[in-house]
């Protein structure tokens, strides 16, 4: 006797967390959120920031659920990312012009190189991406290997 009213009690829950997991598929932001479906290969060659943005991209949308800081979650996304970095540094090596490995800045007029721009390219990328995922209620990208697609 008792069997029936819980099972429709059973049954109304779930179809109401169901409606609660919807709804919360439903707030993701498309206006914010990448499209992990398009391939930015092309502009790869003309760019030769465009791995470590993609790497920071697709690692901070991976990472984005965590519960740690953004800040934390940023130093991890370019810590997946150090071997694309590590690769525009490498390239970058040798075409720096003789005395050029020390200048100004230009967004913060303080003494720096072409390897600690890269790095707080890295940083600030990452770091926006993280917030970027949690603000939009972001999608992962696919993940193949326990790393994320397109990697």
């Amino acid at each position: 006797m008792i069997r029936k009213p819980v099972m429709a009690a059973l049954a109304i829950a779930a179809l109401g967390l169901a409606a609660c997991e919807d709804r919360h598929e439903a707030m993701a932001n498309p206006k914010i959120c990448a499209d992990f479906k398009t391939n930015p290969g092309a502009s790869a060659a003309a760019d030769p920031s465009t791995p470590v943005e993609e790497c920071a991209r697709r690692w901070a949308y991976s990472l984005a659920g965590s519960k740690d800081s953004a800040e934390v979650v940023a130093d991890a996304v370019v810590a997946a990312c150090a071997p694309a970095l590590g690769k525009w540094n490498q390239a970058s090596l040798g075409q720096t012009a003789p005395g050029a490995e020390q200048a100004l800045s230009l967004t913060t007029g303080q003494p720096t190189n072409p390897l600690a721009e890269h790095n707080a390219f890295a940083q600030g990328r990452a770091l926006l991406y993280v917030v970027e995922a949690r603000a939009g209620r972001c999608k992962p990208p696919p993940v193949s290997n326990g790393v994320p697609a397109g990697l």
